[in-house]
């Protein structure tokens, strides 16, 4: 297969440049490679146990999701989910009483689908968690190697690295997963980035550690329940609120809608706009600001952003886990 891939990478390549090239036809995008199934079954099996202190998380045992459950919440049982719609289900259906998910990184943006799925899933961020991120190249045999297979993000933070080398990023579901098909595709050709205890999950060989294009690489992952924390909970802690809204379409809305935030001195720390459906006419925002509704400057700076908008949705409160600014 390896001549087979290179051809195939080569041909891409000339077309494509180095964006990440689809998987779709090269694997089944709805099952774990079988490397990755026996361990799948076994953490599914604990977590089937005590579902309440489960953790879902998107991706292969030993991708970043698997390493933020465990130390977000040490005693919590991981439960290993193909998709992020997936995981958000766990919660929904009672497999887990969790879910963590990561939301954006530090390099390469937001997380795409993110801002969809959150407000869709009907959950609500109760947590946040911020990763260190560190990838290994990893393979089957010393190289060279034509194609490198990974989640978007992480091909997208690795990508300096491995123009420079030549090598064409694939993308995969996850980082870990892709680590797995990379040992039961048994191409030389072929390898992974991933986090390095992928190499001794699925019987890969580290080529380099520390690949990463900017070595204070991090991601933040939020963590998901059924029902949100109330807002006295936390006081006395600094907090986050999260919340998404769309502006009535009318002139200099966004700017009266944020008007509030200003006025009653609220620290908003993150706006970000996206597309809502195909017509390009409706605009979406997704944002962070410190503080909880339970706080009047909060509430008044809401009820501000309410009059001005169409639609509105809190997705939760929480402790606050880095300072912002």
């Amino acid at each position: 297969m390896g001549a087979a891939l290179v051809r195939h990478i080569v041909k891409r390549k000339g077309h494509c440049g180095f964006s990440p090239i689809s998987l779709s036809a090269a694997t089944d995008m709805h099952s774990y490679p079988a490397p990755a199934l026996s361990l799948v079954e076994e953490m599914t099996a604990a977590a089937a146990a005590n579902p309440a202190r489960a953790m879902a998380f998107q991706g292969a045992p030993g991708c970043n999701g698997h390493r933020a459950a465990l130390e977000y919440d040490p005693g919590c049982p991981p439960l290993p989910c193909f998709s992020f719609e997936d995981a958000l289900d766990a919660v929904k259906d009672g497999r887990a009483g969790h879910a963590i998910i990561p939301i954006e990184n530090s390099q390469h943006g937001r997380v795409a689908d993110i801002h969809f799925l959150l407000p869709e899933s009907g959950l609500f961020i109760t947590g946040e968690y911020f990763l260190p991120i560190s990838y290994a190249l990893m393979g089957l045999s010393d190289g060279p190697f034509a194609a490198a297979y990974s989640h978007p993000q992480a091909l997208g933070q690795t990508r300096h690295y491995l123009r420079e080398r030549g090598i064409v990023p694939m993308a995969y579901a996850d980082t870990a997963g892709a680590a797995a098909y990379v040992a039961e595709m048994g191409d030389p050709a072929a390898c992974a980035v991933a986090p390095p205890i992928a190499a001794e999950l699925y019987g890969l060989k580290i080529l380099a550690n520390e690949i990463e294009d900017a070595h204070d690489n991090t991601t933040r992952f939020v963590v998901l329940e059924r029902d949100p924390l109330d807002p006295a909970s936390l006081t006395g802690e600094v907090t986050m609120t999260t919340f998404v809204f769309e502006v009535k379409n009318i002139p200099a809305a966004l700017y009266k809608a944020l008007g509030g935030f200003a006025t009653n001195g609220v620290n908003m720390t993150k706006l970000e706009s996206y597309q809502k459906g195909a017509s390009f006419a409706a605009t979406a925002f997704f944002s962070d600001i410190i503080g909880a509704p339970g706080d009047p400057a909060i509430a008044r700076a809401i009820e501000e952003l309410a009059f001005h908008c169409k639609d509105l949705r809190i997705l939760g409160s929480y402790r606050q886990a880095r300072p912002r600014g």
